[in-house]
């Protein structure tokens, strides 16, 4: 059975940098062999950075270039369905965390996340060793 593993923002972004050292050991193994996926709201957090000048490539070409190369993508978990989750996660107020991080709990998957808040309160449904 195929293991589907979600990504935070910045594993993508890291990702389609090539930046792989930012991964630690174990992590890097699930990355390459689990399917991976993210929530739509990468993509619009992506586009926001994107805006805003914190990255430079456009989130179609990062999320098109990781279909090609790695095979990602987007889970299709029903948004209200999301959303009930995410009426439950109270670790943050940043409106795309707390989706990103409901997406992967509806879908029951975990979440790959260097984020020590997001770790710390889901420590059974994040990775990041």
């Amino acid at each position: 059975m195929t293991q589907h593993l979600h990504l935070d923002t910045h594993v993508v972004v890291w990702m389609y940098a090539g930046e792989h050292h930012r991964f630690p050991g174990t992590l890097r193994d699930r990355l390459n062999s689990n399917s991976l996926r993210i929530s739509p709201m990468v993509r619009l957090e992506l586009t926001y950075l994107y805006e805003v000048g914190k990255i430079t490539d456009p989130p179609d070409r990062i999320i098109g270039e990781l279909l090609t190369t790695v095979g990602l993508t987007e889970d299709t978990q029903p948004f209200s369905r999301v959303i009930d989750v995410a009426e439950r996660v109270s670790v943050t107020r940043d409106p795309f965390d707390r989706i990103i991080i409901a997406q992967a709990l509806a879908a029951k998957n975990a979440l790959a996340t260097k984020d020590e808040r997001i770790l710390a309160a889901y420590p059974e449904q994040t990775v990041w060793e």
